[in-house]
């Protein structure tokens, strides 16, 4: 029971800072004005996160990880051989999540890959025992099942998912260089090209 009360009052403590840091901003939001909305104590927050900065980067790495999830489950629904393939049909589940919704998209900011390798996402994982496969895994089978010559492939990927975290947060919110349904083809081929097979 104490555990279950436990992860409540945390959960309600992420859930309001979430909503409080996207209309507020972060800096205008102070760790009282989160307790208090949230319903716990100040020390109830300070034993879970040491600052509004950890709680924003725990929330960062969460919802980033939520979106690759959630595309890999879709992935899952639909056969899709090559590996090239796979990714662009993840990446492209997640750039339209991020651009139906702009506050999601400005609260990661730049930092979508946090949801695949911040030390936070790797805690989950262990925490829950969690045996499903994630994109990390999903894309060092693919290389290793398809023969792909990567030097590295775990730089590979992070250069995959911090290219599409950084140019299409400026392509949806500002159309630079391109509005983003234009962005993607150029996108999507220079993603094929790191991953010929």
């Amino acid at each position: 029971m104490k555990n279950e009360e436990s992860e409540n009052k945390e959960s309600r403590l992420l859930n309001t800072a979430f909503k409080l840091f996207t209309e507020k901003g972060i800096k205008d939001t102070s760790i009282q004005e989160i307790v208090d909305t949230a319903d716990v104590g100040k020390g109830t927050f300070y034993l879970y996160f040491k600052d509004k900065y950890e709680i924003r980067d725990i929330l960062i790495a969460k919802k980033s990880h939520k979106l690759f999830n959630d595309a890999l489950c879709l992935l899952r629904k639909n056969y899709i051989a090559s590996l090239p393939d796979q990714i662009v049909f993840i990446v492209n589940y997640v750039i339209d999540e991020l651009n139906k919704n702009p506050i999601l998209l400005k609260f990661i900011s730049k930092n979508l890959s946090w949801g695949i390798y911040s030390q936070t996402v790797k805690k989950i994982y262990e925490e829950t025992e969690n045996e499903d496969e994630g994109i990390y895994k999903l894309f060092l089978k693919g290389v290793k099942e398809n023969n792909i010559a990567l030097k590295n492939p775990d730089v590979t990927l992070f250069m995959i998912i911090e290219l599409v975290s950084s140019t299409c947060f400026n392509s949806i919110l500002y159309n630079e260089p391109l509005p983003i349904e234009e962005y993607k083809p150029f996108l999507y081929d220079t993603i094929r090209k790191l991953l010929k097979e």
